[in-house]
């Protein structure tokens, strides 16, 4: 595989070892008050059928700027917000117009996984930071050079649902689950991971089933969930997950099959308007309101106050991104204009502080951190993420090899194999 290398005369694998790095960091300094504004993008879905995580993307990003009375690093913010309506062409025009109008500095952003992948080649071309705020692609590393100009605030699909898999077959003893996920990018890759972490510890994936995102009603897919699977998993996103639980209730399934899922199948966001049909639904994520720490619940208690519900998944993302970009200006003194040390500052941050806890990147760009096991259940009247379980410091490799894995296809439709099928 060809290296490219960056104009500063490094290799992009390079340019994310730690060595490399820390050749390359400045000495710490205190922020000299700047005149020049900090142009931020902003990539989010204000339209469309993600739209309620994009208004709580908007809110995580509101929180964090008036707690630091809109400034980060000795910089007045300027936060330009682009909506991406949830489509990866429309999200690529809307940042070439970020860098090349408005020429930020780095851009945070966008919701969808494959709004991130349209976005990669660009982001290559142009050398201006993108920090996604959504779960980071996997990408297809044995014919695609890693992108330093890439890095995520929260991590890969797949992390969250390796843990969920090995803890539907260890814990709750399940042998034979259907799979029921969204089929485009972010589906395939909760559901794959969820396969190989469930059958990695023994069980079976009888069943897949792919509605699409824009699924005007699921019937056709509920009458198809075999008789005899002990639970289902699903993989939804935005307004969806609402729409598939109150159909699988209808369909007299609540109570008979369990319910598994991916982060955002039980966001606080969704959870909100959700009734009694998401009630048991058992999810993995790098959030819940409910993490009992100062931080966390600072941060809960910022946005109970100002939006009057509870943040989650979606609302954290952009809050953590910001606080990679405030981590990094302490090391480069509040500038930006040595794109080269602003770059390797924000691969080096170590995140001790904020919502979700210690987050740290791989040399890939991708975080390593906590995993949680959520069960919804009603607390003094309202919906809740509980937490039955931790897996603490989780990379996007989980139990793997990185050397083995990162030769291995993308998740898709037909990867992993699917060997139980019935």
């Amino acid at each position: 595989m060809s290296v490219r290398k960056s104009k500063f005369g490094m290799s992009r694998r390079t340019l994310l070892k730690a060595g490399a790095a820390i050749s390359m960091l400045p000495a710490p300094r205190v922020f000299a008050q700047s005149s020049e504004p900090l142009k931020v993008g902003f990539l989010t879905v204000l339209t469309g059928p993600l739209a309620a995580g994009g208004k709580q993307q908007e809110e995580g990003a509101a929180l964090f700027l008036k707690e630091r009375n809109g400034m980060i690093g000795g910089r007045k913010v300027e936060l330009i917000t682009q909506d991406t309506a949830g489509n990866p062409a429309l999200a690529k025009t809307k940042l070439q117009e970020l860098v090349e109008r408005h020429k930020v500095a780095v851009s945070i952003g966008p919701l969808a996984t494959n709004e991130a992948i349209a976005m990669d080649g660009y982001v290559r071309d142009t050398k201006v930071p993108l920090i996604t705020t959504t779960s980071a692609a996997t990408v297809d590393l044995k014919s695609h050079a890693v992108n330093p100009w890439v890095l995520h605030a929260f991590g890969t699909a797949p992390q969250v649902t390796y843990p969920l898999g090995d803890y539907a077959a260890k814990q709750l003893g399940f042998k034979k689950i259907t799979i029921v996920a969204e089929d485009f990018t972010y589906g395939h890759e909760g559901a794959g991971g969820f396969q190989l972490g469930f059958e990695g510890a023994g069980g079976k994936i009888v069943q897949k089933l792919w509605p699409p995102l824009n699924a005007p009603e699921y019937g056709p897919y509920l009458a198809q969930i075999k008789s005899d699977v002990q639970a289902i998993y699903m993989g939804f996103a935005g307004s969806n997950p609402l729409r598939f639980l109150k159909q699988f209730s209808e369909f007299g399934l609540n109570g008979k099959v369990a319910v598994l899922g991916n982060t955002t199948s039980t966001d606080e966001g969704i959870l909100k308007v959700m009734g009694d049909e998401g009630v048991g639904a058992i999810t993995g994520g790098w959030y819940a309101a409910g993490l009992d720490t100062p931080d966390n619940k600072k941060f809960v208690a910022g946005i109970n106050e100002a939006y009057k519900h509870d943040p989650g998944f979606y609302t954290a993302g952009p809050y953590t991104a910001l606080l990679i970009i405030e981590e990094a200006l302490k090391t480069t003194g509040g500038k930006t204009d040595d794109a080269a040390a602003f770059l390797t500052a924000m691969h080096d941050v170590r995140l001790t502080h904020g919502p979700i806890g210690p987050v740290r990147l791989d040399e890939y760009g991708t975080p390593i951190l906590d995993i949680h096991i959520r069960k919804v259940a009603r607390v003094d009247g309202k919906l809740t993420n509980t937490i039955v379980k931790t897996y603490p410091q989780v990379s996007q490799f989980w139990t793997f090899d990185p050397k083995t894995f990162v030769q291995q296809p993308v998740f898709s439709r037909d990867f992993p194999p699917s060997k139980f099928l019935e």
